[in-house]
C-alpha cells in the first residue's frame, strides 16, 4: 500500500494528492530557489513524475519556467508555490510544508556552493546535485 499524502497553496484554491515515496530529501541552495522562494534556502522532496495528481483547482495552477530544467508551479489566485517541475530528472519537488502529515528526512543539500548562509547538520553537501541527477557529485566541507 502506497502513502498518499494532501496538500494545497496558501489559499486553499488549487489541492493535491502525493502518491508513494520520494526519491530524495532534502534543502536546495541554489539562487533560482533562494530568489523564487525569499529565503536562505528551500526543503525539497523530490517524487516520480507521475506521483502527483492534482484534485482542485488545476485550472488556478500557473507556470514559469526561467530555464528548461525547472517548471515552477504556482497559485495564480494567492500566489502561492506549489511545486516544481525537473522534466530532465522526470522527478517533481513538492515543498514538504505543503503537505499535512508528511514526515521528513532529509538526506543532503544540494547547490550548496551558491550557499548564503551555512548549515552544521551532518548531512552531506553536494556543489550542485549528486551525480545520479545529472551533477558532479562534489561534496563539500559543512
Amino acid at each position: 500500500m502506497s502513502d498518499t499524502y494532501k496538500g494545497e497553496c496558501f489559499c486553499g484554491e488549487v489541492a493535491f494528492e502525493v502518491s508513494g515515496t520520494p526519491v530524495a530529501e532534502g534543502y536546495c541552495h541554489c539562487n533560482d530557489c533562494r530568489s523564487w522562494s525569499a529565503a536562505p534556502f528551500v526543503a525539497l522532496s523530490l517524487w516520480p513524475t507521475g506521483a502527483v495528481t492534482f484534485t482542485k483547482g488545476e485550472a488556478s495552477v500557473g507556470s514559469y519556467a526561467k530555464t528548461e530544467r525547472s517548471v515552477r508551479k504556482f497559485c495564480t489566485v494567492c500566489g502561492g508555490n506549489l511545486m516544481i517541475d525537473q522534466p530532465g530528472m522526470n522527478v517533481i519537488d513538492v515543498f514538504p510544508s505543503q503537505m499535512k502529515d508528511f514526515q521528513r528526512t532529509p538526506t543532503m543539500h544540494v547547490a550548496y556552493a551558491s550557499k548564503v548562509m551555512p548549515v552544521v547538520d551532518g548531512l552531506p553537501k553536494f556543489a550542485d546535485v549528486p551525480a545520479e541527477y545529472g551533477g558532479s557529485g562534489d561534496l563539500l566541507p559543512e
